[in-house]
């Protein structure tokens, strides 16, 4: 195989793997929903795959000087600098360790949350989805629960998470953002 094959493939595998984050989340029967497993701290929680928009490992964030807890700083996506919120520390979690993965959120402002495990990929039918506020963590970032063999998962919702990271650091959240 010749390098100049190894670079098209190479480009075209990374356009491929762009395009995944760039196309809505697709629904494959309507009767499915697609979450990420993911533990916050020693506790396993879910993501609606429809309200991120990507998923990184390893990010560097740099800190800033802020009297907010959970903003941890700042992280560079695709020439964008975007603000990284701890989830643990959002969802009432006193972790000493440092979050690994970064969930870019899908729409406007960009806001990367940040967390310690990313488990699994997961496609469920939609009876396995119990719809509704969860016990609300301390700020009602909780909607839903998805029942899985290994245990029942709380569904973490992006929207009310990114409304709430808006009224910690000051600035409410303009209708049109979402």
């Amino acid at each position: 195989m010749s390098g100049r094959n190894v670079a098209e493939r190479v480009a075209r595998l990374r356009a491929d793997f762009d395009r995944s984050f760039a196309e809505p989340a697709r629904t494959f029967d309507g009767a499915s929903i697609e979450l990420l497993a993911i533990e916050v701290g020693d506790r396993p929680y879910t993501l609606r795959l429809s309200q991120t928009s990507g998923v990184h490992p390893d990010r560097p964030v740099t800190a800033l000087p802020t009297t907010l807890r959970a903003l941890l700083g700042v992280a560079g996506f695709a020439g964008a600098i975007v603000p990284v919120y701890d989830l643990a520390t959002l969802l009432g979690h006193p972790i000493a360790r440092k979050p690994r993965w970064l969930a870019l959120t899908a729409g406007a402002p960009p806001l990367a949350l940040a967390f310690h495990e990313l488990d699994r990929h997961l496609r469920v039918p939609a009876t396995d989805v119990v719809q509704g506020l969860a016990d609300g963590g301390p700020h009602g970032y909780l909607h839903g629960m998805v029942r899985l063999p290994d245990g029942d998962r709380p569904i973490i919702d992006v929207p009310t998470t990114r409304a709430l990271v808006h009224q910690l650091a000051g600035h409410p959240l303009a209708p049109e953002e979402s």
